[in-house]
């Protein structure tokens, strides 16, 4: 599905491919935005866009899951893979300032007992996942009518995950009891048998499997539980994970609750972010989700979990799409100007100016070269040189040395990268 503003780029209804191409062959539509595929009218229209519209939004500490449906069809799927180097990249920011400061001034005293954060504060590397979000909800309202948000509020409960017998939650009672802990294991475990490596959903049923069986002494503890197949469960049988061969699993599931912490420590204040937009907002869990999509049999996947999220998950879906928007965080590139080599000596200095030409690496472009060995048509991001000379990533390779003259922009860089794959086709479920 297409999205379609108004001339006076008010959000209207989506439109299928097929009347989208009509509308851009007829002049009736110009090509508004690339990423995602918006078109805009040229003529005003008086009726409102109904908003009947639901974005359903899988928060993970990875990946974030969108959906986008209108009653029970399933219009528009999409992914967003979030940075992990953020940490990394500050911490050895901060190791190349320690270093000038010893090497080149005088000591002088320590001034981080002065600073303070604000209430509410969060790191950087947890920021980026709020604020990616924040970006794709805003865009999404902006091409789009949309009345309602389903948000996993609860992607893991620790507190559960580390002592099972806990009460008082809902969730832990009646037919969701044992969800949130399945959930946790098929995500950490890659949703791999961790035995023999088959993939959930190939025609194998998957159990929780104690490590050190129960019969010998093992525990309902988190740290000694395992994703496993069916057959590999059963022939294991009263073994140990090290005597069925695979010691390795015991140290796979003794991983600390990074990925979890990330997700409740951030699940707030994404709350706070989304009633922000003044839209309605229903709050899920993680259980839930995965109650709701086992029922209608969905395969398991971001874009699909997102569209389980929620009690509002209408009894049968139907998939009107086949394609998955795969959005990944890249930000606008770097602030320090010198490269340098593992030693920490600089081996090249990076030019001040950001645009070439009218260019910035990252911006998507098309190139219709005419002359020369490189003759054809190239469509891909840009990678700037101040000489004028460009490269072009594309879907197949890397294309080098075209000049900048042949270049048309096509969309600004924006921090992110576009993809797309293709999934197989779903019947409708319920």
């Amino acid at each position: 599905m297409v999205f379609v503003i108004s001339a006076d780029k008010k959000p209207l209804d989506m439109c299928h491919p097929a009347k989208a191409r009509k509308l851009l062959r007829d002049g009736k539509a110009a090509i508004y935005r690339k990423e995602p595929f918006t078109i805009i009218l040229k003529k005003k229209t008086e009726e409102p866009a109904e908003k009947n519209y639901r974005l359903k939004i899988d928060y993970g500490s990875r990946h974030t899951g969108l959906a986008i449906l209108k009653n029970s069809k399933v219009c528009w799927l999409g992914q967003i893979e979030h940075r992990t180097d953020i940490k990394d990249l500050l911490d050895k920011r901060r190791g190349y300032r320690r270093r000038r400061r010893n090497a080149n001034l005088r000591y002088r005293k320590a001034r981080f007992m002065l600073r303070t954060k604000p209430e509410g504060w969060l790191p950087p590397s947890l920021m980026s996942r709020v604020n990616n979000i924040r970006t794709f909800v805003k865009r999404l309202m902006t091409y789009l009518p949309l009345g309602n948000i389903s948000y996993e509020n609860v992607k893991f409960d620790t507190q559960k995950l580390m002592n099972p017998d806990i009460s008082g939650i809902e969730y832990q009672q009646g037919e969701l009891a044992g969800y949130e802990i399945r959930e946790y294991l098929a995500e950490k475990f890659g949703h791999k048998c961790c035995y023999c490596g088959i993939e959930q959903g190939q025609g194998r049923k998957f159990e929780v499997e104690h490590i050190v069986p129960k019969s010998r002494g093992g525990s309902n503890r988190i740290s000694n539980l395992a994703w496993s197949c069916h057959e590999c469960n059963q022939e294991k049988d009263n073994m140990t994970a090290e005597e069925y061969g695979h010691p390795e699993v015991q140290e796979q599931a003794r991983r600390h609750l990074k990925d979890a912490a990330m997700v409740t420590a951030t699940r707030w204040k994404v709350l706070e972010v989304l009633r922000g937009f003044g839209l309605s907002v229903e709050c899920g869990t993680g259980g839930l989700t995965s109650y709701n999509r086992n029922k209608r049999n969905i395969p398991k996947d971001h874009y699909y979990d997102a569209c389980c999220v929620g009690k509002s998950t209408p009894e049968r879906l139907y998939f009107g799409t086949d394609t998955v928007h795969v959005i990944t965080a890249t930000g606008r590139g770097k602030h320090c100007r010198t490269n340098i080599n593992a030693s920490g000596f600089p081996r090249g200095y990076l030019a001040r100016q950001k645009q070439f030409f009218g260019f910035q690496t990252g911006d998507m472009i098309k190139a219709v070269v005419t002359r020369g060995k490189k003759i054809g048509t190239y469509f891909g991001k840009v990678m700037c040189r101040k000489s004028g000379s460009f490269d072009i990533k594309t879907s197949y390779g890397r294309v080098q040395g075209i000049g900048y003259k042949y270049f048309q922009l096509v969309q600004r860089s924006d921090g992110y990268l576009y993809s797309r794959k293709e999934v197989a086709a779903l019947p409708p479920h319920g």
